[in-house]
């Protein structure tokens, strides 16, 4: 990091989170130019609530927590949900649950297949494998030697062992690796974490060279503004130590700022819908606009919440250890449920006020991998105030499908494996009817903290990057974050996010 601030560089790389972190890496290592990496955070280094993976909860609403908040909706019961966001070095992926999956190869055939040319599974998949270090080794799907070490946990807690005994005598195959092309079982989940201690795309990638000549890094810079002239993006400007700065770019910016803050930064300069834009303020650039919109979220239920007969042993691992991939309905092509056992009751704060949860409790959350409803986030004002809206179950088959995936979790309760750890249920209540799953599933919702697709890559008119990542209409600009998915993958989306910034820093290099 450096006390000064450079006026030029050859990339400017906007945002020092999970995509950040890769692509300031492998901009080095591609291609001759200087890099510059502008992130609003500071070094999560020394933070233990960074390090430990078990404490990860204890970063939701932290002082390197962005502290965004989803607007509320009659969809989830009239409730302002709040959306945790690093504002650290690592982004998200220095202060998440430390879940290192990818999803199903579908998900990244159906970005190819609606015209994001190779972004296939089989062009993607290298990618994820330069990415992370196994800790079983190399292999067709798996990756060894990358800059991200990933191990299953180790030392299962009892509700862990018991998400994975009760799924296989429920009737889910046994996954010892979810990081295959297309999971559907119970196993272990892969971390990003060893020994105890998180890995990310920080430790892996970007702390390892922060000494290199050719990089420089700029932490508390807060970007406010992209410089356009003459259809092309030249620079940045950002403040710093409350004093206004500004950077040029010989060759390219890249946004990576996450799907939050990559729109709000388009929008800020003028890039977005011209309409809405003029409506708050704001100059238009270019009309552009699928900026902001097609925001997705999974939805966690917070949750299935049991009494437990003795007194747990303390948390460990990322909480949580072990994860099922399921479908709501058979007929389903691809998993669209995810179960996690939490190893604490981790509940929504309208379910702890409904319900009695004791302290000596844990959780069967399941959440809701490929989602119908979409939203949208827009300015409302030239200082940058958000409305950030993910329409969270709005559509009917997402409740129908939470609802679904609270009978199954009170199935897998059910099991031998569950029932002798449970003294009682505590939410939801007695009456199980469709009506009252309906009204616990808008009460127990709450994000995942999965934001993506607000700056969707496609080749249609919505779309506001190319499958190159390009802006388009305006040269010397890339978006290489969670924002430009087209649609959410069907798992966590931190893996995912690295692999599209390891994509898109080939993409840059390659001219």
């Amino acid at each position: 990091m450096t006390p000064s601030d450079p006026g030029t560089a050859d990339y400017v790389v906007v945002g020092g989170g999970t995509a950040g972190c890769v692509l300031a890496r492998r901009l080095l290592e591609r291609t001759d130019g200087t890099v510059l990496l502008l992130e609003a955070g500071g070094d999560p280094d020394g933070i233990g609530s960074v390090t430990t993976p078990h404490r990860w909860v204890e970063n939701i609403g932290a002082a390197h927590d962005w502290g965004y908040t989803y607007a509320p909706t009659e969809h989830v019961a009239g409730r302002t949900l709040f959306l945790s966001r690093g504002k650290v070095l690592g982004g998200s992926g220095s202060t998440n649950a430390l879940v290192w999956v990818r999803g199903h190869r579908a998900d990244y055939d159906g970005w190819a297949a609606a015209g994001a040319q190779g972004w296939d599974h089989a062009s993607v998949l290298p990618h994820f494998r330069d990415c992370e270090d196994w800790e079983d080794g190399a292999s067709e799907q798996r990756g060894a030697g990358g800059p991200v070490r990933i191990e299953r946990p180790r030392d299962l807690h009892p509700v862990a062992a018991a998400l994975v005994e009760a799924g296989v005598s429920y009737g889910m195959p046994y996954l010892d690796d979810v990081n295959v092309a297309e999971p559907c079982g119970v196993g272990p989940i892969n971390t990003d974490a060893s020994a105890g201690v998180r890995t990310s795309t920080w430790t892996g990638h970007l702390r390892p060279v922060l000494d290199h000549e050719r990089l420089t890094v700029v932490t508390g810079a807060r970007a406010t503004r992209l410089v356009i002239a003459g259809g092309r993006c030249t620079g940045v400007e950002y403040v710093r130590d409350g004093q206004p700065a500004a950077v040029s770019a010989s060759r390219e910016v890249v946004l990576a700022a996450g799907a939050i803050d990559s729109p709000k930064l388009l929008l800020l300069s003028g890039v977005g819908p011209a309409a809405q834009l003029r409506a708050v303020g704001v100059d238009p650039v270019l009309d552009l606009p699928g900026v902001g919109r097609n925001l997705q979220e999974h939805p966690i239920l917070g949750g299935v919440c049991f009494a437990a007969r003795e007194a747990l042993p303390p948390p460990n691992n990322n909480l949580e250890g072990t994860t099922a991939f399921w479908r709501s309905d058979p007929a389903l092509a691809v998993p669209d449920l995810q179960f996690v056992a939490v190893q604490i009751p981790y509940v929504s704060p309208e379910v702890a006020a409904r319900f009695p949860v004791p302290e000596n409790a844990f959780v069967i959350a399941p959440g809701l991998m490929t989602v119908a409803s979409r939203g949208f986030l827009e300015l409302t004002g030239p200082d940058g105030g958000l409305h950030v809206q993910p329409n969270m179950l709005a559509e009917q088959a997402d409740v129908d499908a939470l609802v679904t995936s609270v009978e199954i979790a009170l199935d897998l309760a059910a099991q031998p494996a569950f029932a002798k750890l449970v003294e009682r249920r505590a939410a939801p209540g007695d009456d199980t009817s469709r009506a009252a799953l309906v009204d616990f599933v808008r009460q127990a919702a709450m994000p995942y903290f999965h934001p993506v697709g607000t700056c969707a890559m496609g080749v249609h008119d919505a779309a506001v990057v190319d499958p190159q990542l390009r802006v388009r209409g305006i040269d010397g600009l890339r978006v290489a974050d969670a924002s430009v998915m087209p649609t959410i993958t069907s798992a966590n989306t931190n893996a995912p996010t690295a692999m599209i910034a390891e994509r898109a820093a080939a993409l840059v290099a390659a001219g």
